[in-house]
């Protein structure tokens, strides 16, 4: 099994989860830390309260004697509901009633009040001196003093609901991190499907380098070829519908002529020739552009190849082979499809012989590059402004003002570059100083050509 990259959400939500684990562990056993020293001392309030029942009971003693102590006693007892002495150095008691033996064991282990108050399970009892160091008030500590009254709540706090609060938190980082971004798909993905071409999810979103940022880059990029295709086909069609009411036009003007019978079958049949070749040529781009299916690769002879397209070419055109030179070395032969390499090229000669003046010259020429077959068709027409020089490789560009011919579709270029991209090949343009157009095709040379 392959583990992810280092950017995947796997290794983001395993570490968050590790450091959510380690900050709670570390936070309970803190506050637990803090709260069990907050409550093993008396607050200053506290504290005070003993000091205030120890003056008291000194008080008392001075006045009265054991009559006064065993008044306080009685008014304490009543009070708190505690356990409580007076007495003195000696551990003798000042009240009028002595002490068991039960109450002597028990001072053995009273407390000061800075002391802890001991086991949390346990019931504290302290120490007051007297003033002057002669006596002292013992007495268990009153639960409303006592630091761990509130223990309960924390334990709540700290076992319950802190738990439950950092773990919305980062249920809340989650969403964030997780469902947002996939929320943000969804109503991207709706409005795609309801037809809005445009809906992107944006640089935020691409930018991500693990999984959701992976399926932002595709979603985007089907969105940009569906929008792409779509403005493709709309402007094709667009096209298409007006090339064919020049034909269909003509075809009208001579149903409703009186012409014989023959010059109408003869205008018929050269109309509707044209008509499929236009289908044709526009199905054929189409094929190239939306179907990009995969051409079997072979060794192609590109000087063998070109003999054979300029026979056909001459043969149509009546131009001899000498207009038509082919300076390649003998051993240029590249990795291509022989009937998409030999469609590019006729298209691409066609349109040359069709831009040439009379008595023009089209030249194949090309040289080795770095592996690649660079190849390079010219021509002696009048050029193409070089900000025009990527518009004639668009379906139904024409350029006649400036190149004249004898017409066509101008779907011929469009065609070529599809042709040589499926075989993994460029093609593009250049017109020096507009005397004349060269075609340039890039394809890998074959093995034993390099």
């Amino acid at each position: 099994m392959t583990l992810p990259g280092r950017h995947s959400l796997l290794w983001r939500l395993t570490g968050a989860l590790a450091l959510f684990c380690l900050f709670l562990t570390s936070l309970y056993a803190d506050l637990g830390r803090f709260v069990t020293e907050a409550s093993s001392y008396l607050s200053d309030s506290s504290r005070q309260v003993l000091l205030d029942y120890a003056e008291e009971a000194e008080h008392a003693w001075r006045r009265d004697g054991a009559e006064g102590v065993d008044a306080f006693l009685m008014r304490l007892r009543a009070r708190e509901s505690v356990w409580a002495v007076v007495v003195d150095n000696g551990k003798r008691s000042l009240s009028s009633r002595p002490l068991d033996d039960e109450e002597s064991q028990r001072l053995d282990f009273v407390r000061r009040l800075d002391f802890p108050v001991g086991r949390p399970d346990g019931t504290p009892s302290f120490y007051i001196p007297f003033s002057d160091g002669q006596g002292r008030l013992v007495m268990d500590l009153p639960w409303h003093l006592s630091p761990r009254r509130y223990s309960d709540l924390w334990n709540l706090l700290l076992e319950r609901l802190l738990p439950a609060l950092l773990a919305v938190l980062f249920g809340v980082v989650l969403y964030r991190v997780l469902i947002a971004p996939l929320s943000i798909m969804r109503r991207q993905a709706a409005a795609l499907s309801a037809g809005d071409l445009s809906a992107r999810l944006g640089p935020e979103m691409v930018k991500r380098r693990d999984e959701l940022g992976e399926l932002a880059r595709t979603f985007d990029h089907m969105a940009e070829r569906l929008e792409g295709t779509v403005a493709y086909q709309r402007q094709l069609l667009r096209a298409l519908s007006h090339e064919l009411r020049t034909p269909l036009a003509r075809l009208r003007v001579a149903g409703e002529s009186e012409q014989d019978l023959a010059a109408l079958r003869q205008r018929l049949e050269r109309e509707v020739q044209t008509m499929e070749k236009l289908v044709g040529d526009a199905l054929e781009l189409v094929w190239l552009d939306t179907e990009r299916p995969s051409l079997p690769l072979e060794e192609v002879d590109v000087v063998r190849l070109w003999d054979v397209l300029r026979e056909n070419a001459g043969f149509e055109t009546g131009w001899p082979a000498e207009r038509m030179p082919c300076d390649l070395p003998a051993n240029c032969r590249v990795m291509g499809n022989l009937n998409g390499l030999a469609q590019a090229l006729e298209n691409i000669l066609r349109n040359a012989i069709r831009h040439s003046p009379q008595g023009g010259v089209v030249r194949l020429q090309g040289w080795l590059e770095n592996g690649r077959w660079h190849l390079q068709l010219s021509d002696e027409g009048c050029g193409v402004d070089e900000s025009e020089l990527e518009f004639i490789f668009k379906p139904f560009a024409r350029l006649d003002d400036a190149r004249p011919g004898d017409g066509g579709f101008g779907l011929g270029l469009s065609i070529a570059r599809g042709a040589i991209a499926l075989q993994g090949g460029q093609m593009w343009a250049t017109s020096p100083q507009r005397r004349g157009l060269h075609m340039h095709v890039l394809l890998p040379a074959a093995l034993d050509a390099t």
